[in-house]
């Protein structure tokens, strides 16, 4: 992933809109981007687009990190301990390996996937393939 220095939000919701509109209506790839602009909309609506932008500066800065509160080498392990009452939202944790945050639903709580920062760093096509 490539740091954007200066991006125009409009301009990445709009990229973000074309590529949608080559997906049909209601299929995961399109609800996907769908929600990924409303995310990024989201700082603007709440009047935290500064704070955004420094989040996402602060991202690509070697010394960042996420705090990973638990690790679980299953999916099965990780919907055990969400059942039991102890995750929170927003959580961040790991499940075999990839990234993960817990996302308060209306009546529950769920795994929503959140890659970690050396999980994009592995699929920025830098990584030599054998």
């Amino acid at each position: 992933m490539a740091y954007l220095s200066d991006f125009d939000l409009d301009d990445i919701v709009s990229i973000l809109d074309s590529i949608g509109n080559k997906y049909t209506e209601g299929s995961k790839e399109r609800d996907a981007i769908e929600l990924a602009q409303i995310a990024l909309l989201y700082p603007r609506h709440t009047r935290q687009e500064d704070d955004f932008r420094r989040y996402y500066k602060r991202f690509f800065d070697p010394s960042f990190k996420i705090n990973v509160s638990h690790e679980f080498a299953t999916r099965e392990e990780a919907d055990r301990w969400l059942a039991s009452g102890e995750a929170e939202d927003t959580d961040r944790v790991k499940i075999a390996g990839k990234g993960f945050m817990v996302v308060q639903l209306p009546g529950r709580l769920t795994f929503m996937n959140a890659p970690l920062p050396e999980e994009l760093e592995a699929d920025d096509g830098t990584e030599d393939s054998e």
